[in-house]
């Protein structure tokens, strides 16, 4: 028999409206993440190749297995949170985020450290550290991202909390992509300054994870059926959802392209544009440029929509990397075009957060069951998915155009490094603007039929009052 299981905090109303203090801990969930994770997208295979002295294409191919593990590590995650049949005092997914943020801050330094011995024992490290990494990772960040989905139900509030995400996300970017490599230089040893660094990053990280714990709740009521959680219920999850399946398509694509950017900017101002003391530079122009996007999502979002305001992202994202590769490259033009590509990526990357909390309530309305967990592992295993093609890509790209560390360069690693930062995220991207205009069904007008039809149905009140602070 179907129970309403009240979040222990507020009553159960899904209240469609949050206090902004509620918006901001909940951005800083995605600081903290980033402060974590984009580390590993960014620096980690500098590390491998130039510090541990694995060849780039043993060092892609740890990347390759280490995402594919974790993507199969996201699904089990997510039966896990939804399998449970108790709810602490915290709700169902604060109190997992939080913990299980803690040991990930750790395993950020351990991934950063290398044994300094042979080859292969370098190599065994890296896979078990960056394996492990993975495992906290996915308790993290499914709870985190599921929290969303059960604060409120109102399209234009998912569209703010999804701008703060994004705020967030770009925030970390922008501190890790300025700071970071500034802190290894300084320590003057690389194999010190690159675990210096992560400690720095990963304390920095779980304080803002903490923020998000203490000051967010859970306010939607969760009709849960009772039902045993297996392999056939995660499989009908995804069978049923179509508009999932189209948000996972995309994400590989889209995702694929923001990380190769962000595993090459290093050797691109490294070789290409000859010095790597640029990259904070054009780390705080590009990525702060973003900053731009997500300030324009709600305004945006209100006048077209959700899926539109995505797809004209994707479109001007699309033609500055276009150009970024068509035209002769200094610093300049190359940061210039740098930057519109990333004001065009946050806007997409912005709202798909907003997308997975839609899809979760049109997988609710489809079968009667909500499922947040499986829900969001599905997603988070599509951009895993993306992260270990975007490692591979990376790493086995520099191993085929030769890539030697520490050295000149040659016209045509040169050239092979160039079409890794700019081509390939320009087709993938196209690819994933394709995929959301032609398979993702879901307007906002639709989501919020389907939202008063489903609290119809189960008696459940679809709108409260808003926060105090």
């Amino acid at each position: 028999m179907a129970s309403i299981i009240p979040s222990p905090s507020t009553t159960a109303t899904a209240r469609r409206t949050l206090s902004l203090k509620e918006k901001i801990a909940y951005g800083m969930g995605d600081l903290g993440n980033g402060f974590m994770f984009d580390l590993g997208q960014a620096y980690l295979l500098k590390f491998y190749t130039d510090v541990a002295g694995l060849p780039a294409a043993a060092a892609a191919t740890v990347f390759v297995v280490t995402k594919l593990f974790d993507a199969f590590m996201d699904p089990l995650a997510g039966v896990v949170i939804d399998g449970r049949r108790t709810v602490s005092r915290f709700g169902r997914f604060r109190g997992v985020m939080f913990y299980s943020s803690i040991a990930l801050g750790i395993l950020t330094v351990f991934s950063f450290v290398t044994p300094g011995l042979s080859q292969g024992v370098n190599l065994a490290y890296a896979y078990a550290s960056y394996m492990a990494w993975g495992v906290l990772y996915s308790f993290t960040n499914i709870p985190y991202g599921s929290l969303a989905s059960v604060m409120t139900q109102e399209p234009v509030e998912r569209a703010k909390l999804a701008s703060f995400r994004q705020a967030g996300s770009v925030l970390a970017l922008l501190i890790t992509g300025v700071a970071f490599m500034p802190i290894v230089l300084a320590v003057g040893s690389d194999r010190v300054g690159y675990g210096v660094a992560a400690a720095a990053m990963a304390v920095a990280g779980v304080l803002c994870f903490f923020a998000t714990f203490r000051y967010t709740r859970e306010s939607v009521p969760v009709v849960r059926t009772g039902e045993k959680l297996t392999a056939k219920s995660f499989i009908t999850t995804v069978v049923t959802n179509r508009p999932l399946l189209a948000l996972v398509i995309m994400t590989v694509f889209s995702i694929s392209a923001y990380n190769v950017k962000t595993s090459m900017i290093v050797y691109f101002t490294q070789y290409y544009l000859g010095d790597v003391r640029l990259l904070p530079y054009v780390n705080v122009i590009s990525i702060g440029s973003s900053i731009i996007g997500i300030l324009l999502i709600p305004f945006l979002t209100r006048l077209i929509g959700k899926k539109r305001t995505a797809l004209y992202g994707f479109l001007l994202a699309v033609v500055a990397d276009a150009l970024n590769f068509i035209l002769p490259t200094n610093t300049v033009l190359f940061t210039a075009l740098f930057s519109l590509s990333f004001i065009g990526v946050a806007l997409p990357n912005g709202i798909t957060w907003a997308l997975v909390c839609d899809v979760i309530d049109f997988g609710h309305w489809r079968t009667g069951v909500r499922r947040e967990g499986i829900t969001y592992s599905v997603f988070n295993f599509s951009r895993k998915i993306a992260q270990s093609v975007a490692g591979g890509l990376a790493g086995f790209g520099l191993s085929a155009i030769g890539y030697i560390p520490k050295v000149q360069q040659t016209s045509g690693v040169l050239a092979g490094m160039k079409g890794l930062q700019t081509l390939y995220p320009c087709v993938a991207l196209a690819v994933a603007a394709l995929v959301l205009a032609v398979m993702y069904p879901l307007t906002d007008r639709k989501m919020e039929e389907l939202v008063f039809e489903t609290h119809a149905a189960e008696g459940t009140d679809p709108a409260g009052p808003a926060p105090q602070d």
